[in-house]
This record gives C-alpha cells, structure tokens and sequence, in this order.
C-alpha cells in the first residue's frame, strides 16, 4: 500500500523548513511507515528557491509553482506523479484538498485531508468575504499579479473549507478544530528515540553552542507576534538578571520581526541559525526551560506547537500559556501561565530557578507523558484506525 502526501509549499517556509524533518507532513510521513507503508510527498514551490530536503525513504518531489494559469500546467505535472492507494492532503487548499478531489474523480482513490492550520485566520477568519466592483474583478482576475490569479487566494481558501465532508476521513490536532471540521483527534507525534536527553550532555551543549554561562530560556522555532515572545522578553527586563538569556533557534523565515525584536531586546537575545532536523536534540539539550508563550489568538488556537514535544521529549522543564490544548498535552508536567502575562512569567522563571532540581523532576514526567502520547509510535496507532475505516 502506498501514500501520497501533497503538500501546498516545500519551499523554506513552508513544509521545507528544517530541511522538512520536523513539521506535519513529514511527521506523518514517518507515522505511516512505521505502518509499513510506502510514502511519498509531492508539493510546490512558488518563487522561491528550492529546499534542500534529505532523500532518505521518503521520496521527496518538488513542482514548480506559478499563478493561473499557468498554475494548471503545474498541477498537470502533479498529478501525473500521484501513484498512492490513498491520496492524504495537507490542508484544504486548492494546492492540496483541491488536486486529491479532481484525482479522486478520475481513479476513485479515498482521500484523508489533514488540518493542522485554520488558514481562513490569516484572513480575519470566516467573516472574510470577496468584495469587488465589476472593475475591480476584471483586474484581479486578467491582470498578471491579479489577486485572483492566486492558487490559495482566500476566496478560493473558503470555498474549499466548504467541501471537507467530500474527504474520505479528515485528521486533525487540537479541539479547536475538531469543533470547526471534526474528523480524529491526531496530536503531533515526535520521534522520541531521536529526542532522548540520555544521548546529550547539556553544559557540553552549552559550550558547543557558546551558551555556556548563561541561563538559558529557549524558543525553538519561528517568532511571529501570536507566539507571544514579547511576553517573555518583558518579563526578563522585569527580572533584569543578565545571565539570563533567551536563545531564538531558526528565526523568522516569513518578514523581519527578529530585527524588530533585536533592535528592541537585543540585550537579552541570542540567536542561532538553521540547523537540519537532527541536530536539533542537541540544541535542545542546551537548554534550562523551554518556553511556549502562546497568545489567546485563532491563529493559535489552530496550533499544536510543536516546540512543546520538543521540551518534552527531551525531558525540559516548560513554561507555556494557558492557550488552546497546551494545558491538556502538558497535564501537570509543565508550569502554566496566563496569555500576554509578562509578570506571571517573570514569577515562574524566578520559581523554575529557585526549585531547579524539582522542575528538572517534573520535566522526566513529561518526556513519560510525550512518550506515551505524542511519539511517533502514538500516531501510527491512531493512523491505523483511520485507514482501516476507509
């Protein structure tokens, strides 16, 4: 049996980032061969450059990606390429949900649409409406940037979230949007063996990666405003303790919000680029607390970070806000906080310090707990159960 996985973006910001090891369609992709499945992944880049993605047993096929019309050659070439038994669409997108329903039409194959992202709240959610004069339509759709010429252009966005029941299953990762889409509960897996604190020493780590010193708060991912890292560099001007840093890993590959939170906390800033998917446990070993300051936003709430089974796979202590399901996948492994709380945070980092042996305690809880239910094994169990219906 075979999958196919397409995906709307491989490029660097999109599914490619990391070198495409640690985000959801890879994730999935690992999840359904430990099912003994044979899986390959099939998505786009639009004018970007093309993302180096390691070629190990998942076969990694790349399109380039233009606006309509053009577009329709494109998508031709995709779905040439589809060979799977099951077609599993990332997101219910043109790119993606819409290809899997115009190949389900020609060969019959069961469709399971994966959201992971409610991409209508990039656009003010459901009350976002096309509104245009005649004029204005003429241009958005035979003028050459026309806004309608867009693949995944929200009007298209929207009529595709209206089609999700066509899916033969749909998965999702957090009760927000199981409410909005239903489908099987499928939470972010991490590969725990790959993640395991017992192979990393962490003041080595430290060291290695010039971090030795300092007490070290880690963010593992991209900032963007609802991720709430403000709130962490407000409570650190609050606690005004120089040894106390925090370490952005990757940074922003979507605009400039590092430099603006450079030019503004840079003092408590330190910054690591890029590194490939599997060096990444070590960069997490380097660190005191793992923080997940999450703000009480749809973009969140959409959202299973996945910077949360970083920390806890490799048994961290973590600080997170009380947003979406991070209180639920954290149980009581974590230290929780209210959203856009800067004091309360500054509070918590002071007790994390004060009881550190106790914290570190707390966080083995959490690598038991990421184990038993957010491993890739845990997926592979519940994606079982999905293919067996279909």
């Amino acid at each position: 049996m075979k999958v196919s996985i397409l995906v709307s973006d491989l490029s660097s910001v999109g599914a490619g980032r990391w070198g495409g090891g640690s985000v959801r369609s890879f994730l999935l992709a690992q999840s359904l061969q430990e099912l003994n499945y044979q899986v390959e992944i099939l998505g786009f880049i639009f004018g970007k450059k093309a993302t180096v993605i390691p070629q190990s047993e998942i076969s990694v096929d790349q399109f380039i990606g233009y606006n309509y019309p053009k577009f329709l050659m494109s998508a031709s070439q995709l779905l040439k390429k589809i060979d799977g038994d099951i077609i599993y669409a990332m997101r219910p997108k043109p790119t993606t949900f819409g290809l899997a329903l115009l190949q389900k039409s020609r060969s019959n194959q069961p469709i399971i649409l994966d959201i992971d992202d409610w991409e209508l709240s990039w656009y003010i959610g459901k009350k976002w409406e096309y509104k245009a004069c005649l004029k204005q339509l003429y241009r958005d759709i035979f003028k050459s940037d026309g806004a309608l010429r867009q693949p995944d252009h929200p009007f298209y966005l929207k009529m595709l979230e209206g089609m999700t029941k066509k899916a033969s299953a749909i998965t999702i990762h957090t009760k927000f949007l199981k409410d909005k889409f239903g489908g099987t509960y499928l939470p972010n897996g991490k590969d725990t063996e790959l993640f395991n604190p017992n192979y990393y020493n962490p003041e080595k780590s430290r060291i290695f990666y010039g971090l030795s010193g300092y007490r070290i708060l880690m963010f593992p991912g991209a900032p963007r405003p609802y991720k709430g890292v403000e709130d962490i560099l407000l409570a650190l001007e609050f606690l005004n303790e120089p040894d106390l840093k925090l370490v952005i890993v990757g940074g922003s590959p979507y605009d400039d919000y590092d430099a603006q939170l450079s030019a503004k906390w840079g003092r408590w800033i330190i910054k690591l680029p890029k590194y490939p998917p599997t060096e990444m446990p070590k960069i997490v070993a380097a660190a005191h607390i793992v923080v997940v300051p999450q703000r009480n936003t749809p973009a969140a709430l959409a959202q299973f970070p996945l910077k949360l089974t970083d920390g806890m796979a490799m048994a961290k202590p973590i600080l997170a806000t009380r947003v979406g399901d991070i209180p639920e996948i954290l149980g009581a492994t974590g230290y929780l906080v209210d959203p856009e709380s800067p004091e309360q945070i500054a509070e918590e980092i002071k007790l994390i310090f004060q009881n550190l042996d106790a914290a570190n305690q707390r966080a083995l809880k959490a690598r038991e707990r990421c184990v038993e239910r957010y491993s890739i094994s845990s997926m592979s169990n519940i994606l079982e159960c999905v293919i067996s219906k279909l």
